[in-house]
């Protein structure tokens, strides 16, 4: 098709705006509103449609851009499609427009490869300095149009006003091909585009048969030279020494949040996740290189997904992150704490309503020289009931009924039927479950949560009728229960429901409850192997030291051991993850 075909498309007299719908036999027709009070010679400020006849063309031109098919295609729906684009800078910094233009492209779809960046003398009569060039695979569902209108809108963006052709520019964004369906035919005559392109997509052929790798190398030296992507330094602050000798025991960020995506027991799950990242720092380091740990973190990910035979598990990520810190930090031990939200299918006690709870999942791991260690639990929330302050409602009833001409035994009775009044208390429970790697198929989260829920006077809900209310509070009423209990009955269930594992399985329970009439809250914890938990049961024999978390992990106390068990009132997040890394 020759490239002066122009697609007829309506003729607008300039007052209004065209119709973008302006392809199709379905384009709006604006026609002057009839009035007999109006003449001629009053003057028109309407606006009068001429439809030309459409024309025939063909999506396989060779200039992509003259396509009147192209301009329609911002109303139909695609799938993903692979759009190749060049990018141009002039003014200004060069290599900040070219990269602020990538980023903002990302709106609308996904930038697959880059190539680097070229140093151009301006070709074709271009006016100004050297032009700094690049291109790219894009991913998206725009059509060629569409992405041209978003390309102009991304200029825009980045400070690109009105300019003459030709003129200097800070951002260009030119539409290079779409894969499957065409590729520029005069790419040959566009050096700064071929290069940069034929870096990322080399295999990419023209209507020719011209592969564009062989095009570029043709062409490599004459005015194109590749230019350093980023600034170089020679200096490393952080591995200098510092002005004072002295170590650091805690350095690093904090309240940086990821996204996972692990696909768990066949089901896709996403963590929404929060990080803080800390290093014990040499006395003769000036610094710890922050942006290491993020990279660590996608590494590790992308480890454990690709995995073949080994299902994907929390305690399996969070290990693989602490061994890669020991690796890439060249650290003597590292600790990593996961903590993020999940959702579990609940129905309501009575009405049977469907609904999901939300529940937090932890996950802690060491790693040293010789090897890792690793902790999997969660955390719920329930409700328990005093039994102090209902004993004392119970002994006052009883002298109310005496009093009232019941006999001992009538009174006993009645109290005996109906659960005694007492205050309540919304409560939080945890519990910490640690098993080598041939047992750790027998954990799952649901029997966790069931384990710390049923420890509690009653479970709670998000959805409650008033039948299922009733029984919440029955339940919770007639089953009393001290923070104590709880966490006593947290360790003797995991005992029960885990009785095949071995005595070296490590637990710690804990539970916070949230006091309705004291200023304070009430809080209690325990743990232990399990040896030493069934050894204190058999003999009735205090056990005065018993097995922590940092003694079973095999390292030192740190913030992240102690944020595990730390109370939501002191700060500690619902969704963090902690890595704790000793250089």
């Amino acid at each position: 098709m020759p490239r002066s075909f122009r697609p007829s498309i309506p003729t607008i007299r300039p007052a209004l705006r065209a119709d973008r719908r302006v392809c199709g036999n379905d384009a709006p027709k604006h026609r002057r509103p009839k009035s007999p009070a109006r003449s001629w010679e009053q003057g028109r400020t309407d606006i009068i449609v001429r439809r030309a006849r459409p024309r025939r063309f063909t999506a396989t031109s060779s200039d992509p851009f003259s396509d009147a098919g192209a301009r329609c295609d911002r109303y139909k729906s695609y799938g993903v499609r692979v759009l190749y684009i060049g990018l141009g800078s002039n003014l200004g910094d060069r290599q900040a427009n070219v990269l602020a233009a990538l980023q903002r492209l990302r709106a609308k779809g996904k930038i697959v490869s880059t190539s680097g960046l070229y140093a151009t003398v301006p070709e074709q009569g271009a006016e100004g300095p050297e032009f700094l060039n690049a291109a790219a695979i894009f991913e998206t569902e725009l059509g060629a149009a569409a992405f041209e209108e978003f390309a102009r809108e991304v200029e825009r963006s980045v400070g690109r006003t009105l300019v003459r052709k030709l003129s200097a520019r800070l951002i260009d964004i030119d539409l290079l091909g779409v894969a499957g369906e065409f590729v520029r035919d005069d790419l040959p005559l566009r050096p700064f585009n071929l290069v940069p392109l034929a870096e990322i997509a080399g295999d990419l052929t023209l209507a020719s048969g011209s592969r564009l790798a062989d095009l570029a190398g043709a062409l490599q030296g004459d005015g194109i030279r590749k230019k350093v992507r980023a600034l170089q330094f020679s200096s490393n602050r952080q591995e200098d020494e510092p002005e004072i000798r002295l170590s650091v025991n805690r350095a690093g960020v904090s309240s940086l949040r990821r996204v996972i995506h692990l696909e768990i027991d066949g089901r896709q799950r996403v963590y929404n996740a929060e990080f803080a990242m800390v290093a014990d720092l040499a006395p003769d380091k000036a610094g710890v290189h922050m942006s290491r740990f993020s990279e660590i973190l996608e590494e590790a990910t992308l480890e454990v997904l690709a995995r073949p035979h080994s299902p994907s598990r929390i305690e399996t990520l969070v290990e693989s992150i602490a061994l890669q810190i020991v690796r890439n930090h060249a650290a003597v031990r590292a600790d990593v704490r996961l903590r993020a939200q999940f959702a579990l299918e609940r129905w309501t006690p009575v009405s049977g309503k469907r609904g999901e709870e939300t529940y937090t999942l932890v996950g802690i791991a060491h790693a040293g020289r010789h090897g890792a260690r690793r902790v999997i639990g969660i955390e719920a929330e329930g409700m328990t009931a005093c039994p102090c302050a209902q004993s004392m409602v119970r002994e006052h009833s009883m002298h109310e009924l005496k009093d009232a001409g019941f006999s001992p035994a009538q009174a006993q009775r009645a109290l005996d039927v109906l659960p005694g009044a007492t205050h309540n208390q919304r409560g939080r429970g945890s519990i910490l479950l640690g098993v080598e790697k041939e047992h750790e198929g027998a954990v799952r989260l649901e029997d966790l949560v069931e384990i710390v829920e049923n420890s509690m006077s009653s479970e709670t809900y998000d959805l409650l009728k008033r039948s299922d209310e009733f029984f919440v509070v029955n339940k919770a009423h007639r089953n009393p229960k001290f923070v104590e209990d709880v966490v006593r009955g947290i360790l003797a269930r995991t005992l029960d429901s885990y009785g095949d594992l071995p005595d070296g399985t490590f637990v710690s329970a804990s539970q916070v409850n949230y006091e309705s009439i004291h200023k304070h809250d009430a809080f209690a914890e325990a743990f232990g192997t399990f040896g030493e938990l069934r050894a204190e049961l058999a003999t009735a024999t205090y056990q005065s030291e018993r097995t922590g978390l940092a003694a079973w992990l095999g390292t030192r106390h740190s913030a992240v051991l102690a944020a595990a068990t730390r109370l939501p009132s002191d700060g500690c997040d619902a969704k963090s993850i902690s890595y704790h890394a000793g250089i």
